[in-house]
Order: C-alpha cells, then sequence, then structure tokens
C-alpha cells in the first residue's frame, strides 16, 4: 500500500505540474535566476521566502534520509541530492521503494554525525523562523495572483506543501531509532507544517545515546530521597 500511494501521488504530481498546472511566464527563467543570485528588488517577500525554503526542506528531509538509508536497498543519498532541484519530484520515488528501518546499525562518520547533530536543527530552525518572519511582510494578494497565473510559482507551492505532509512518513521510524517511542511527540510533530519538523531536529537526542526519560534523569539526590521515603 505504501508503494502504491507514494508511487501515485509522485504519477500523479509530475502529470499536474506538467499538464495542469498554469503556464510559465516569459520572465520565469529571470526570476528564478534573480532569486538564486540574491538580487530580490522588486520581487515579493513571499515568494524569496518560499523559494529559500525550499532550500531549507532538503536539509531538513537529509537529516533523516542519511541515516534511514543505512539499511535500505537503493542509496538515498541520489534522492537527497535531487530535492535540492526538485524537491518532493525526487523524495517521493524513495518513500514509494523504501522500507521500513526502525533501526540503525554500524558506525555514524562525520558526515553522518553532522546530520545527527542538534546544533544543525537549531540552525535550520533559526534559519525557518527567520526565512518565515521575512515572508509574512510580503503582498498576499499579488502572491495569490501569481499562484493562479504562474506555474513555476504554483508548482513550487504545490511542492512546498507536499513536502510538509511528507515528513510523517519518514519520522516515525526516526524516532524508534532514538528509542523515542512517544505517539502523542509523533502527532505534535506532524501536525504543526515546517516548524514542528525543525523543532524535532532541535530536540531529538542523537542516535546511540538512549532517549531520557524522567526516571533516566533523575539525580543522585533525587533517588536517595526516594529511598528515604520509603
Amino acid at each position: 500500500m505504501q508503494r502504491i500511494l507514494f508511487g501515485s501521488l509522485w504519477i500523479g504530481l509530475v502529470i499536474y505540474a506538467f499538464l495542469l498546472a498554469p503556464a510559465n511566464q516569459p520572465d520565469t527563467f529571470d526570476l528564478i535566476q534573480r532569486l538564486s543570485t540574491g538580487q530580490w528588488a522588486g520581487i515579493n517577500p513571499l515568494v524569496i521566502a518560499l523559494f529559500n525554503l525550499m532550500g531549507v526542506f532538503p536539509m531538513i528531509y537529509s537529516c533523516l534520509l542519511f541515516l534511514d538509508g543505512r539499511n535500505q536497498n537503493l542509496p538515498a543519498w541520489p534522492f537527497a541530492a535531487g530535492s535540492f532541484g526538485v524537491g518532493a519530484f525526487a523524495l517521493l520515488p524513495y518513500l514509494a521503494l523504501r522500507r521500513p528501518n526502525p533501526a540503525f546499525t554500524g558506525q555514524k562518520n562525520w558526515f553522518l554525525k553532522g546530520l545527527d547533530s542538534r546544533w544543525t536543527g537549531a540552525i535550520l530552525l533559526m534559519s525557518t523562523l527567520a526565512l518565515l518572519g521575512f515572508g509574512l511582510r510580503g503582498d498576499w494578494a499579488n502572491f495569490v495572483q501569481q499562484w493562479q497565473t504562474d506555474r513555476f510559482i504554483h508548482v513550487m507551492s504545490l511542492d512546498f506543501g507536499l513536502l510538509c505532509l511528507l515528513f510523517p512518513s519518514l519520522l516515525g521510524d526516526d524516532m524508534a531509532r532514538r528509542g523515542w517511542n512517544d505517539r502523542r511527540a509523533f502527532w505534535l510533530f506532524s501536525l504543526v507544517p515546517l516548524l514542528g519538523a525543525v523543532v524535532y531536529l532541535t530536540v531529538r537526542p542523537p542516535i546511540g545515546k538512549p532517549f531520557a526519560t524522567p526516571i533516566d534523569s533523575a539525580t543522585p539526590l533525587d533517588a536517595s530521597l526516594t529511598e528515604n521515603r520509603s
């Protein structure tokens, strides 16, 4: 069912983006070039924020994909790399072909340690908050008009929405690899789009370090007090 669901979603996304979405505008290539090079004068802040968040999202997914791909039959890196260019178009095939993987075996190299670090999550969280704050200053009416008439803006917005919705498909296994078996936390991180993902990356315990329960985090003083009461 997972393969059918994600495979069908990928096919539907491709068909919609190339056949049903609004046509590209004559200045689309110039807009992409200006967004990529930081020449943002005259561009709606909402479009600038959305474009840059589409660069943050692949980093968010990379923090899960490379760890998830350790025990998969297919390497995760081509899909993670492709997501920096085409977002969910590259991630959906991986989600369709991957197997459940709630365990991590072997040692983490420097690259995986970096992706697994809470500092990486904190940087992504601060970047996301900064971009959201910048984008909220934009012109919403102008953005809606561009969304209705420009394929680039339209498909990028759809891609952003899909990336928000697809995060829980990897979250459950990532939490299990850390011994974090809390359904309430899973739904909290899942139901808050984007911010739930970056907050999770900031607070999740590194793989190999047991999740600290209230009992585990008790101090020796707490333990001695408990013994005295008993």
